[in-house]
């Protein structure tokens, strides 16, 4: 009877910390009214990789659950993104982002095997979107707005989701 409930505790608690794993990074963001150290291109590619992920778990009915926490983490960085886009001044691309995800969100299942390609390609992304940001910090000298917080909070999520799976 442990087991569940500790499968329960896993569950909620990646939600939770989900659920506020980006506002450190929006609210220093915001604070700052400067998105220096961000890249838009890192975060583009961590949104195609979950979307992509969520896709998948939709089309293959998957029980709500396992992925309730993209949806969350999609919204905030959907915010973040558009926070980027109005410190740097490029509001105007994100109409076009828009369509492109909407888009792709449309392609991929298309066929079945579209979407199975880009699954296997999720952990491609995921990993290119963390070194597209590593690389623009390094470049910026600049982590501030990419507070450690943030940065423990992801990894607990990652690990708590290996584990429950």
């Amino acid at each position: 009877a442990m087991a569940p409930a500790l499968l329960d505790l896993a569950h909620w608690s990646t939600w939770a910390v989900c659920a506020v794993l980006k506002l450190p990074q929006l609210a220093a963001v915001r604070a700052a009214r400067s998105a220096r150290g961000l890249s838009v291109g890192s975060l583009l590619l961590e949104l195609a990789g979950f979307l992509v992920f969520l896709r998948y778990q939709i089309y293959y009915g998957y029980p709500l659950p396992t992925y309730l926490e993209y949806p969350i983490i999609i919204a905030q960085d959907v915010i973040l993104l558009l926070f980027i886009l109005r410190f740097n001044g490029h509001m105007k691309r994100a109409l076009f982002y828009a369509v492109a995800f909407g888009g792709g969100w449309y392609m991929l299942t298309l066929r079945k095997w579209i979407l199975d390609l880009a699954m296997n390609f999720c952990t491609l992304i995921s990993a290119a979107s963390k070194l597209v940001q590593l690389r623009c910090l390094w470049q910026t000298k600049d982590s501030g707005q990419v507070s450690a917080l943030t940065w423990s909070m992801s990894a607990y999520t990652c690990a708590s989701k290996l584990w429950a799976t």
